[in-house]
Formats: C-alpha cells, sequence, structure tokens
C-alpha cells in the first residue's frame, strides 16, 4: 500500500512543541490546546488555521502511537516517505501509486481524528460530515506478521494469513436475531447509536458524541437474540487470508488489508487488518537499504593473479571478472541486482566483497611452497617503520 510523503516537514516534536522524551499524556495535552486553538469552527474560513490543525492532528497521530513514534524516532519523516517504512494514515492507500504528501488526509480526516480523541466539535456535529445519520459500528482493528526471505523481498510474494477473528455468526448471518426476527430501534438514542451532549463554554457550543450505552453503537437493540452467538451477530472464528506482497519492503513496513479484521455484526463494518513485515536473517546475503552484500573468500593466487568466477545473486549467478593485484576487502558493485525499490523504478546493486582466504592448516608440500613464497615476496614488501 502507499507509503506517502508526510504533509509537513517541520519535526513533529516542534510542531506540538514537546520535548522528545514526552510522555503520551503530555503529547495528548499539547495537541488538545493547538486542536481547539486551530479549530475550523473557531476560525472559519481562516485557511492558516485549518493548515495548523491538520498539521497538529497529523504530529499527534504518529506521536501518540508507540509504534509509529518508534519509527519517526528512527527515521524521521523518511520513516513515512517512499520505500520507508510505513503509512500513519494506511487506509485504503496501499503499496503503489504516487504523489506526495499524506494523499488523501484532508480537513475531514483530521476531523474525525480529532472526534474520535475528544467526541465533539464547536457548535457543529462533524461525525458523517455532519449529516446526523446514524454512525457506522465497526470491529476491531488486528495486527499480523509475516516473515520474508531477502529473496522473496526481491521478487515480491503472496502469503496467506490465518487470522484468528471475530466473524459472522452463520446462524444468524450476522444479524444477531433469532428465526429472521429483526432489531428493533433504539429508544435511548433514537436510532442513531450516539448519545450527544451540549455544553455552552465561552468558546461556545461545545457537542460531545458518545457511544449509545444502551445498544453500544449500533442503533438498535435485538429483542429475540440469536442463540448461538447470544445476539452479537458475531462468534469467533478463523479466517485465511491472502495479501499480495510488493517487492522491496523492508521491516517495519506494513499493508493494510481493509476488512480483514473483526467483523461488527448487526450491519456493522469490518475492522481492518494490518500485515507488519518482518525480514528474515540470510546466510548468505546482508541487505544494506536497496543493496545487498556477499562476502566471496578467495585464495592468495586468485587475488594476486586475477580470476572469473560466477558469482550468486538473489536470481541467479552471474559472472565476476577479479583483476589481477585485487586487495582483500574490496568490493566490486554488480549494478541492477539488489532489492527493487519500493514505489520506485529500478533496483539497488550486489556488492561482492573480495576477502582472502586463509586455510586453517597446510600440507607439508604447501608448507614448504609458502615459505619459498614468502622469501621472495618479503623483499618487495612495504616497510613499516
Amino acid at each position: 500500500m502507499l507509503l506517502p510523503h508526510t504533509m509537513s516537514k517541520r519535526d513533529y516534536y516542534q510542531v506540538l512543541g514537546v520535548e522528545r522524551g514526552a510522555t503520551k499524556d503530555e503529547i495528548k495535552k499539547a495537541y488538545r490546546k493547538l486542536a481547539f486553538q486551530h479549530h475550523p469552527d473557531k476560525n472559519p474560513g481562516n485557511k492558516d488555521a485549518e493548515d495548523k490543525f491538520k498539521e497538529a492532528t497529523e504530529a499527534y497521530e504518529v506521536l501518540s502511537d508507540p509504534e509509529k513514534r518508534g519509527m519517526y524516532d528512527q527515521q524521521g519523516h523518511a520513516a513515512f516517505g517512499r520505500g520507508a517504512g510505513g503509512d500513519p494514515f494506511a487506509g485504503a492507500r496501499g503499496f503503489g501509486g504516487g504523489g506526495g504528501g499524506f494523499e488523501g488526509f484532508d480537513i475531514s480526516d483530521a476531523l474525525r481524528a480529532f472526534m474520535r480523541e475528544f467526541g465533539g466539535g464547536f457548535g457543529a456535529d462533524f461525525e458523517n460530515g455532519g449529516s446526523g445519520a446514524p454512525r457506522v459500528r465497526k470491529g476491531r482493528d488486528l495486527q499480523a506478521r509475516v516473515s520474508l526471505s531477502l529473496a522473496e523481498i526481491a521478487s515480491g510474494v503472496e502469503k496467506q494469513i490465518r487470522v484468528t477473528k471475530r466473524v459472522l455468526c452463520k446462524t444468524c448471518k450476522g444479524a444477531g436475531t433469532k428465526d429472521g426476527s429483526k432489531p428493533v430501534p433504539c429508544q435511548a438514542c433514537q436510532g442513531t447509536g450516539q448519545i450527544k451532549q451540549v455544553q455552552r463554554t465561552i468558546l461556545g457550543q461545545f457537542i460531545n458524541v458518545a457511544e449509545c450505552h444502551v445498544c453500544d453503537g449500533a442503533g438498535s437493540v435485538v429483542k429475540d437474540p440469536c442463540p448461538e452467538c447470544k445476539g452479537e451477530g458475531v462468534v469467533r472464528g478463523t479466517e485465511t487470508i491472502t495479501v499480495k506482497i510488493p517487492a522491496g519492503v523492508a521491516s517495519g513496513n506494513y499493508i493494510t488489508v481493509r476488512g480483514g479484521g473483526d467483523a461488527a455484526g448487526r450491519g456493522g463494518a469490518n475492522g481492518d487488518l494490518f500485515v507488519v513485515i518482518e525480514e528474515e536473517a540470510d546466510d548468505r546475503f546482508t541487505r544494506h537499504g536497496n543493496d545487498v552484500l556477499i562476502d566471496i573468500p578467495l585464495t592468495y593466487p586468485q587475488l594476486a593473479l586475477g580470476t572469473k568466477l560466477e558469482v550468486p545473486t538473489l536470481d541467479g549467478k552471474v559472472l565476476l571478472k577479479i583483476p589481477a593485484g585485487t586487495p582483500s576487502h574490496k568490493v566490486f558493485r554488480i549494478k541492477g541486482k539488489g532489492i527493487p525499490r519500493l514505489n520506485g523504478y529500478g533496483s539497488g546493486d550486489q556488492l561482492v566483497r573480495a576477502v582472502a582466504w586463509v586455510p586453517d592448516k597446510v600440507t607439508k608440500k604447501e608448507e614448504e611452497l609458502l615459505k619459498e613464497l614468502d622469501k621472495t615476496l618479503t623483499t618487495r614488501a612495504p616497510k613499516v617503520d
């Protein structure tokens, strides 16, 4: 899934005005202050305030999440750029595609994030764009990890992941009711799934929106529940999900499978599944970004006289010429034989390091030959004062 560039290049900690070691509560408090200060309801028609509101929300969405914050602390904005480790607003935006700057993250997304944290706005109901329509219940998001070899990362691969999750009840087909009966509208929330409380402050009218405690946000209640799921519409089960992983991913990247999480039942929407990539260690290759390195042991005569040899790569062997007089640990570069660039063009290179091989033991004849060679070379070797 697409890993877009960030909307702002300012340091997220500077945006919120907190230290890098700030606690989660300190980060939330700082965001709340900025969000209320620059909220569009308090600044109608003010584009600068809207941009600051979005910028603060972007920073908070990253720093309030331990995993995203860890990635940001290690890599900065590059953690969420092309070919890097993830999208803080992953959603349906997946690997592939183009463009920069948190594509699709607009004022509506920022308002929804604000609503999720603080449950309301200034004199307007932002839930569902202020339409007053019942909120769509959503199942819990889940996370799964998948291990990939370097060869799989280089070529891209499809993986089947077995996920234990809440699935729709087969008996009632997710309705939660017995024998085809229908739920009835919840009287507590009038079928909206939400309870609203209006408060008037010096800042204006503040609407607090909370999930209805009677129907749990469904907007309806079950009078005659299904005996299998007890009216929930969902039961514990497993599902095998196929995930297409593009070439070039790295540890920490993740793919969002829309609808792959828990089912909500009773007309709700499935949560999402976040598939986190883990890169397996390779016994031959070491990855350095999009380049891969392999050590090739060579004898002294091969280094001194030069040689040709077949070198393993991630997609087969290639012939490499080692020129005469090659010193140990000299690195040769084979263009385009590394890891493909995620969401980009071309591939990295394969680095081949020529390493002098020294035998643990030598035969009597080898010892004599080496001593004879040493006599010749000692007179030519550079002197160290």
